[in-house]
């Protein structure tokens, strides 16, 4: 029956027809519309107007460009939601503790990653002008920036069970190695997609039950792929499967946080979203190709190049199909799959009028991957209040919060 799932995701994913892609189309531009009428303070506003002194420490912690943040945030939001009872609301506290983490975790790995390149990042033209490129943050002062930021983001790990402290403290080895990753593999962005969505398992840890390896694991899966498919559009900006591994740790770490241990549930929803990643990331790293190739900096958007679509698609349909059989795994309702028919619509209209060639497109479609992350959020939510309660499954004694 999951061969006959993953079979019926891919025709699905292959058939979504033009009426959906324009439909996702309008609905995104629309959202974007009414809110730059609206001329609310934007995070790249703020970094804009803060002094001189606090600027560029905003600007390597990314403050201006929340978009990671939120990349980093839905696995483990993902995570909990699943992990919640049946019939209740996700716990906020979780989602709060994993919020913050998010942010912290986020701006360290942007200062790692610039201490890595700070060489490579004054050759390239979007980067040049990065802090530590241009000169603006000497080295001395990232790495104090970088010690507040990991001993904040420890201080939440350790709100958690101990075995969600490990789960934790073993997604460093990811996130240190990522930026090392582009100048020896075409796949990058994997090893950041296997990070991001870390928190899943760590949520699982915390809350779930031992009977549910299918579940995450599948939703971890479907994630590394999506990351796989934003990444590489991005990268049509930079470098993949590093970037698979670390952006969703989070989808790991959340799991743990909750269930107090690691199934093979929140596995499957690893991997689901490590293979978001290589989407998104892909994406994004288009953007920076023409210069990757000239320092020599590697990525899935010069190992895929003509043939990126192809490779998008198949992320993305392994991806949905993950989906699916976490959904058929953890007993989802309508809701869920109605979200990820959302997400495979989404997935195909980012594909279908990517332009690999154009860096502006690039960006707008890595952005529009946020939206991913709350449609299916909202899926699990809905999904989950359908539910009927299932003690014998899962006891609300298991919460360490309400």
């Amino acid at each position: 029956m999951n061969l006959g799932i993953l079979f019926h995701s891919s025709k699905l994913l292959r058939r979504v027809d033009k009426t959906c892609f324009q439909t996702t189309s309008c609905v995104y531009s629309s959202l974007t519309e009414k809110w730059q009428k609206q001329k609310l303070p934007t995070a790249a506003s703020i970094v804009a107007s803060a002094p001189s002194s606090v600027k560029p420490y905003l600007q390597i912690m990314r403050a201006d460009k929340p978009i990671g943040t939120w990349l980093l945030f839905w696995p483990s939001a993902w995570a909990i939601a699943m992990a919640t009872p049946a019939g209740q609301l996700p716990s906020f506290y979780y989602l709060s503790l994993f919020g913050a983490g998010a942010f912290l975790m986020r701006s360290a790995g942007c200062v790692i990653n610039d201490l890595w390149d700070k060489d490579f990042d004054k050759k390239v033209e979007r980067t040049k002008m990065r802090p530590l490129a241009c000169g603006s943050l000497t080295n001395k002062q990232a790495v104090g920036l970088l010690s507040v930021l990991l001993s904040s983001s420890l201080a939440i790990l350790l709100q958690f069970n101990w075995y969600s402290v490990a789960v934790g403290a073993s997604s460093m080895l990811l996130v240190v190695g990522y930026p090392l990753a582009k100048r020896f593999t075409y796949w990058p962005q994997f090893v950041l997609g296997a990070t991001l969505n870390w928190g899943i398992l760590i949520v699982w840890a915390e809350l779930a039950s031992i009977s549910n390896y299918p579940t995450f694991f599948a939703l971890y899966l479907a994630s590394v792929l999506h990351t796989a498919v934003y990444d590489t559009i991005y990268s049509h900006q930079t470098c993949c499967a590093a970037s698979g591994l670390t952006f969703n740790w989070g989808a790991l770490l959340g799991w743990t946080a909750i269930r107090g241990d690691l199934t093979a549930t929140p596995l499957l929803l690893y991997v689901a979203a490590l293979q978001w990643t290589l989407v998104y990331d892909t994406i994004y790293a288009h953007q920076d190709k023409t210069d990757d190739v000239l320092i020599g900096v590697k990525s899935t958007a010069l190992r895929f190049g003509e043939d990126t679509k192809k490779w998008l698609t198949g992320f993305s349909t392994s991806s949905v199909g993950l989906l699916a059989l976490s959904g058929m795994a953890s007993h989802q309702q309508w809701p869920y799959y109605a979200a990820v028919f959302g997400v495979a619509s989404h997935l195909g209209w980012q594909i279908v009028s990517l332009d690999i060639h154009n860096g502006e497109d690039c960006w707008r479609k890595f952005r529009a991957n946020r939206w991913i992350g709350f449609l299916l959020f909202s899926g699990i939510i809905a999904s989950t209040l359908l539910k009927e309660k299932n003690r014998d499954d899962f006891d609300e004694s298991d919460l360490n919060h309400d």
